[in-house]
């Protein structure tokens, strides 16, 4: 199984109500039948007769709700048929209009197939869409040469599974590299951006011998993006991770983006690096940001998160505790770099109530040997 989260994966933050394309609930579907029930046995045991004839228009528009057009009808249908029973006395008083309540049910079945056709083309739509935001932003693999991976993303924007953060994990001719971002902007503005930069880093992987080289490809992507943009203001953080052939050091750097946090030894500590410059503001002129080298052990853990994390907040305005956090969720992680990041979204999502920022996380396991 798959350790890799996406947004579509876990339906605690799917954000899908049945008013934003999810199936109805029960009760939607039951409450044509339970209204006209209820209008039965009303006039079944009153000793007189009742003037509620009038609630069973309702029942042909509730029914377009959760029915297609055949079970409107039948519900239209059987409307109909109870207005006309003798034994309910609907029509005692007068006051019901059998013809308007027919033409009710008449527009409500047009209604209805002109919804079910409707939601047809944008359950496909929505199909299509998925597919090409997921061959943007592919799943992880559990494993990338000697690094155990999991990613996770969900997306502040509803009903889009790529947003303004990315991260990517490729083996090529120089190790196992990794990114994580986040660009300028939120949502499907961003998607181009995004796009543009995965694709930077992928060719970089294969061809430049160092994350230096690495961040100015990608640098200058952007630089060249934003000469043709409506908004010429382009720019992305990010941080570079290069790992060694044995998994015992990883070179890390940063263009101003949040540091890694290590877990080492039982202890959660971001690591100490220099904040360098955002992308797209010319690293190729001088100013590109320098890579650090640090050792790791058999079990260590390097967690990578957007500011969706460490700028979450509670009722009380103050922020997520990553750090504090990390070191009990990691622990009871024990290890595996998908249940970790499971943990982590768990605790913020409980701890902010709300998110309103696009929220990536990376948790990257080097197999490192016992030998020394």
């Amino acid at each position: 199984m798959r350790r890799t989260r996406l947004a579509f994966s876990r339906r605690a933050h799917d954000r899908r109500s049945w008013l934003h394309g999810a199936p109805p609930p029960r009760w939607v579907r039951v409450l044509p039948v339970l209204l006209a029930v209820g209008v039965c046995v009303a006039t079944l045991v009153s000793p007189s007769p009742l003037d509620i004839g009038f609630l069973l228009g309702a029942i042909p528009p509730l029914a377009v709700l959760s029915y297609g057009p055949l079970a409107t009808a039948a519900l239209g249908a059987a409307v109909i048929a109870i207005l006309q029973a003798p034994a309910f006395r609907l029509n005692e008083p007068g006051n019901t209009d059998v013809l308007t309540i027919c033409f009710v049910a008449l527009l409500s079945v047009f209604v209805s197939y002109v919804s079910r056709r409707r939601d047809a083309q944008l359950d496909l739509e929505r199909t299509v869409a998925e597919a090409a935001q997921r061959a943007l932003v592919p799943p992880v693999p559990d494993r990338v040469g000697q690094v155990r991976c999991a990613g996770l993303y969900r997306a502040a924007q509803r009903g889009t599974l790529v947003g303004g953060d990315f991260f990517d994990v490729r083996e090529g001719p120089f190790g196992v590299r990794a990114v994580m971002g986040d660009v300028q902007g939120h949502g499907l503005s961003a998607v181009a951006t995004v796009a543009s930069l995965l694709g930077a880093f992928r060719e970089a992987v294969l061809d430049l011998p160092d994350l230096e080289s690495v961040a100015a490809r990608l640098d200058r992507r952007l630089v060249v993006d934003s000469a043709s943009a409506r908004f010429p203001e382009l720019f992305a953080t990010a941080v570079l991770l290069e790992f060694a052939p044995d998994g015992r050091t990883v070179r890390v750097l940063s263009c101003g983006h949040p540091a890694p946090v290590l877990v080492q030894g039982g202890r959660a500590v971001e690591l100490g690096l220099p904040a360098g410059t955002p992308l797209g503001l010319g690293l190729s002129d001088g100013l590109a940001p320098t890579g650090v080298s640090v050792r790791l052990d058999p079990g260590d853990t390097l967690f990578l998160a957007s500011d969706g994390v460490s700028e979450g907040r509670d009722d009380a305005g103050v922020f997520y505790p990553l750090v504090e956090r990390l070191t009990g969720l990691a622990a009871g992680a024990g290890g595996d770099p998908g249940k970790l990041a499971d943990q982590v979204w768990t605790d913020l999502f409980r701890y902010c109530r709300e998110i309103l920022d696009d929220v990536t996380m990376l948790v990257l396991t080097p197999v490192v040997p016992d030998g020394r």
